[in-house]
């Protein structure tokens, strides 16, 4: 298992009655600062976005990710490079702080940005703002968008998702968010300590134009997918995959009561309990074949 995905530490360990002094695999959590650099080309600026704490890995697409899901960015297109900023104090920052270059066109509205950070913040909204403000950045129509999955398919994809999560075998504390096909085939696998993390690292790839099975790429929107969450599911997760178009998004855990109305609202079907044998349809169940 590569570093940094996993940390090993000496622990004692109790059990049947017995101590013992063993070696565990921990999963690597480490902060992550975005820093975004926009303006002419002759007067460059730098803003300093987000601090996230994340598991080291697949940084870059976690930063594009993000910018993304919170409404920063409209495209990949925009963006004209990303690099770990070298002017760090400690070498411990080397690889956590991470700079995104735009291109010299785009035009940010800061007054904006920060009124989008609700999902990161306590400023104290109420959900129907929260919503409506989704709606407001959001890329791409909610209007009706026509397909059906058989109820066989989701019930298969929660194991292949366990299956294919190499870090948590290892560590049991990672979260993970995988994209599915309608046939139920694993397309594309993210993991980290924090659930919006590994959704925006996976969304992030998809904009940083992923190669799947070395002649098969995806691009957003996401409509012709399932998005299956490793745990619950939560307003920030529902925003960000309704910032990727994704129209089917399941949950092993539950959800929120302002998850379920958003993805009413944005006309999102949601599952959650999702096991072999049982799941719970929340919004939309009409594209589900039971």
């Amino acid at each position: 298992m590569p570093q940094p995905f996993v940390k090993p530490i000496t622990i004692t360990r109790f059990e049947h009655d017995q101590t013992s002094t063993v070696q565990e695999l921990l999963a690597g959590e480490e902060p992550l600062e975005i820093r975004i650099g926009y303006g002419p080309e002759k007067d460059r600026q730098q803003k300093n976005i987000a601090v996230t704490m994340r598991t080291p890995g697949n940084d870059f697409e976690l930063a594009l990710g993000f910018l993304f899901t919170e409404g920063i960015i409209q495209s990949g297109k925009q963006v004209h490079s990303i690099h770990y900023c070298t002017e760090v104090n400690t070498l411990e920052n080397k690889e956590n702080i991470v700079r995104v270059e735009l291109d010299s066109e785009t035009e940010l509205d800061f007054t904006r940005l920060q009124r989008n950070f609700y999902t990161t913040s306590s400023c104290g909204v109420c959900g129907k703002e929260s919503i409506e403000s989704v709606k407001t950045v959001c890329p791409f129509p909610q209007s009706e968008f026509p397909f059906e999955v058989n109820r066989h398919v989701l019930q298969g994809i929660s194991q292949t998702l366990r299956e294919a999560q190499q870090v948590f075998a290892y560590t049991g504390g990672l979260h993970a968010s995988g994209l599915f096909d309608f046939e139920g085939r694993l397309l594309l696998l993210r993991e980290d300590v924090g659930r919006h993390n590994a959704l925006d690292k996976l969304i992030g790839a998809v904009l940083g134009g992923v190669t799947l099975q070395k002649t098969y790429s995806i691009a957003l929107p996401l409509s012709n997918y399932v998005l299956l969450l490793s745990g619950r599911a939560s307003f920030e997760l529902i925003q960000k995959a309704a910032m990727a178009g994704i129209r089917l998004v399941c949950a092993i855990g539950a959800p929120s009561s302002l998850a379920v109305q958003m993805a009413d609202e944005l006309n999102i079907t949601l599952i959650g309990f999702l096991k072999e044998h049982r799941f719970n349809i929340y919004t939309h169940p009409h594209r589900v074949i039971l």
